[in-house]
């Protein structure tokens, strides 16, 4: 069973993470993976025709592989964040190992905010992190878009139950591709009729 809602008790369980943004009127679109070159130009072009801000969780390795496309996120006004550099699950990587990857993409961009791949971190992890000086930010509803088996008409009526300060996930990836493109812009538009303000994490 797929949940597109986080549960608030696993929410109450790690209080050291954030689940939602400060603006209870607001939403904070959130993208994981980037950048890459199909899904992050038809993003922002997306993005810019309907004035909305987001907030990118980038793979190092993909900014060292697509370097143009990072500066054309930052260039747009979008907030970025980390997100490791290739993509390590927390649960399986020794704790200095996955400090070095977010090092390692420190060393690429400027931000405090992190997001755990798979959402997993192991307490060493977490608390190695916050010493760092980072948020460790997850999110209140998940799309489900890098779900080959997921109906696209399931993710757009799930959409309904989006609210105010809630953090959404979202895929700038190949995999996600299909699912994102599509349902993206009804999401948008389900959105602006609850008259949600679109805002970026800090």
């Amino acid at each position: 069973m797929s949940l597109f809602r986080v549960p608030v008790f696993i929410q109450s369980i790690y209080r050291s993470r954030q689940w939602k943004g400060v603006d209870k009127d607001g939403v904070y679109l959130t993208f994981d993976d980037g950048p890459e070159d199909t899904t992050t130009n038809w993003l922002l072009e997306f993005l810019k025709k309907e004035n909305i801000k987001a907030t990118f969780f980038c793979l190092g390795k993909q900014i060292e592989n697509h370097p143009i496309l990072f500066q054309k996120i930052l260039e747009n006004g979008h907030a970025i964040g980390n997100h490791t550099f290739n993509h390590e699950k927390g649960s399986d990587t020794d704790c200095q190992q996955y400090i070095n990857s977010i090092v390692k993409t420190d060393n690429l961009m400027n931000s405090k905010l992190f997001r755990p791949p798979y959402g997993r971190l192991s307490r060493g992890q977490s608390e190695s992190i916050r010493r760092m000086g980072k948020k460790i930010i997850m999110w209140t509803w998940n799309s489900h878009d890098y779900d080959q088996h997921m109906k696209e008409e399931i993710i757009i009526k799930k959409a309904t139950s989006i609210k105010g300060g809630d953090i959404l996930l979202f895929h700038n990836s190949i995999k996600s591709a299909d699912h994102m493109i599509t349902c993206l812009p009804q999401i948008i538009h389900i959105i602006k009729k609850k008259n949600l303000a679109f805002k970026t994490l800090t």
